[in-house]
């Protein structure tokens, strides 16, 4: 369950690198990017806990578990399917942004040749890797059953699950938006304050309704 959360968060990177590099460039728009892949996450999740619900509750029924172990297992393909098409996504975007760096804004250009969003990218690059490595295994760990050689290779279970995602937590730590990557703070700050102020224009839209519809109450 904790590389979705994970994706999540470099999906989420993904749209505010698009928006400060150069939206055009991107193969869909922006904003989608969280919605499609967090939803996309969110089906395998519930399909992990639908596999893994059903092999609980087989109480000796070998079927029954077979099945919840091919359902979890559903699950956990569509995710890295899901990964793929991302890292097809990102490859295609920076692509094109390198074949058009000479065509970059200035702010784009400035970020784009900084040391530290080329090592904010490159950490962004080693956790979306250790996810899905961490995820593939779980495919193979999976794929041969409960009683899989490799489900109980203590080693590699360690390995290539709780060190995979420790890579990705600390690569993501250490290289945070905030002194790696700001334009993703400022941003935010952008959003929060048009919406801020659509709510202010909505209220004062409002206020002057009720005031207009008062005083015809009062004539």
């Amino acid at each position: 369950m904790a590389p979705a959360f994970l994706a999540a968060a470099i999906y989420l990177t993904l749209m505010h690198i698009v928006n400060t590099l150069g939206p055009q460039y991107s193969p869909i728009t922006p904003k989608f990017y969280p919605w499609i892949f967090i939803s996309c996450d969110f089906l395998s999740l519930v399909l992990q806990a639908a596999g893994g619900a059903t092999a609980a509750t087989a109480n000796g029924n070998k079927t029954l578990s077979t099945d919840g172990g091919y359902i979890m297992l559903s699950g956990i393909v569509w995710q890295v399917f899901t990964l793929m098409v991302f890292g097809g996504l990102c490859v295609e975007y920076f692509r094109r942004v390198y074949a058009n760096r000479y065509n970059l804004t200035a702010s784009a250009t400035a970020v784009f040749n900084s040391t530290k969003f080329r090592l904010f990218v490159a950490a962004i690059t080693v956790a979306f890797t250790t996810i899905f490595v961490r995820c593939v295994f779980r495919i193979a760990e999976l794929a041969d059953g409960w009683a899989s050689p490799i489900m109980r290779n203590e080693v590699e279970f360690i390995v290539f699950d709780g060190v995979m995602c420790l890579i990705a937590v600390l690569v993501l730590t250490i290289f945070c938006q905030g002194r790696y990557f700001p334009q993703m703070q400022e941003h935010n700050s952008i959003e929060r304050l048009d919406l801020v102020r659509y709510t202010s224009d909505v209220s004062g839209s409002d206020l002057e309704a009720a005031t207009e519809k008062q005083s015809v109450r009062v004539k």
